[in-house]
């Protein structure tokens, strides 16, 4: 476990914040400091000018002007005008979570605050029509109306993916629940993580395999680390080297590599030597590595790092943005 942070916390980030990829059309990019966003071919469309911002999701993307956070459309112009002191981006539920002071709550698209009468410590954004709340230490779930679903009862709780689970967390073990409540998988596992492409990746007793949703394993604990299925292949970590199995537990690339990404639109970021690259499918190098980190590929682009600076390359590893800070 020691090195599956290196390997993975990268990845948790992306997904909380990045759209999907085939819709992906804008790209952040830094100039002297300030942000805005080009399109696929480079194109500047919204000068920089903020101190910060997040990927457009539902039409809109979080920014930040002056220590406050407000949201943009596709064109620049402000529709929420900076008035928060954190918000996450929209769900494709149509909310998005905020906070002013010590209070925390669920706007719309027009600013307007949500479910005046819900009470929560935190929470986190819509995901599969559902937000998870805590309360008092424990956590539970809330639907579209603001309607408490599930009662705050676990001692974790995650958000649902498409298959219509959540792992949850409680003594210390994690299993699944689904879009009612119910345990359909008996907490039992050291560790775990969603699941995607109808698989999750489990950890029991130091060894990492996935589990089907009848909690079934389809690739028995064998692994010293396991992330999600992407593309058909999920990085596995043998002996502090990355590899890529099948769903069956097949191995179709070795492990070989320094840390790796899962696969998008048919890449994989991965490092060697220190340096970040990426391979197709076969396992075979498509753009040398080369770069100080990189994230995966979203709508035809990869955001690559070189001494503290971000450019984008497309997938023959050809600067559509040089890298700028």
């Amino acid at each position: 476990m020691k090195k599956i942070g290196l390997l993975f916390m990268a990845i948790i980030l992306l997904l909380l914040t990045a759209a999907c990829s085939d819709k992906k059309e804008l790209f952040s990019v830094v100039q002297n400091g300030d942000t805005g966003f080009i399109n696929k071919k480079g194109k500047v469309v919204i000068d920089p000018q903020f101190d910060g911002a997040y990927d457009f999701s539902e039409g809109l993307s979080v920014v930040r002007v002056g220590g406050k956070y407000g949201f943009i459309d596709e064109k620049g112009n402000f529709e929420i005008n900076p008035q928060f002191d954190s918000a996450t981006s929209f769900s494709k539920e149509g909310f998005a979570l905020v906070s002013k002071g010590e209070e925390s709550y669920f706007i719309n698209k027009k600013g307007e605050k949500q479910f005046e009468d819900l009470q929560f410590d935190s929470a986190s954004n819509f995901a599969e029509g559902y937000a998870r709340l805590n309360v008092e230490g424990d956590s539970g779930y809330v639907n579209k109306k603001g309607d408490i679903v599930i009662n705050p009862q676990f001692d974790r709780a995650y958000n649902f993916s498409e298959d219509g689970l959540a792992r949850v967390s409680m003594g210390g073990e994690y299993g699944f629940i689904d879009t009612k409540g119910n345990i359909v998988i008996t907490p039992q596992y050291d560790q775990a993580y969603g699941f995607t492409e109808g698989l999750a990746a489990v950890e029991v007793d130091g060894q990492w395999g996935f589990i089907n949703k009848k909690g079934e394993f389809a690739i028995n604990p064998q692994f010293d680390g396991a992330y999600f299925f992407s593309d058909g292949l999920a990085p596995v970590l043998v002996e502090d080297q990355v590899g890529y199995i099948d769903k069956k537990g097949n191995i179709k690339i070795n492990p070989q590599f320094d840390a790796g990404f899962m696969f998008e639109d048919g890449h994989a970021p991965v490092q060697v030597d220190g340096k970040w690259g990426y391979i197709n499918k076969k396992g075979d190098l498509a753009i040398n590595p080369q770069f100080d980190n990189a994230n995966y590929f979203e709508g035809g682009l990869a955001a690559v790092y070189l001494g503290g600076k971000k450019g984008y390359i497309n997938q023959k590893g050809e600067y559509v943005w040089n890298p700028t800070d």
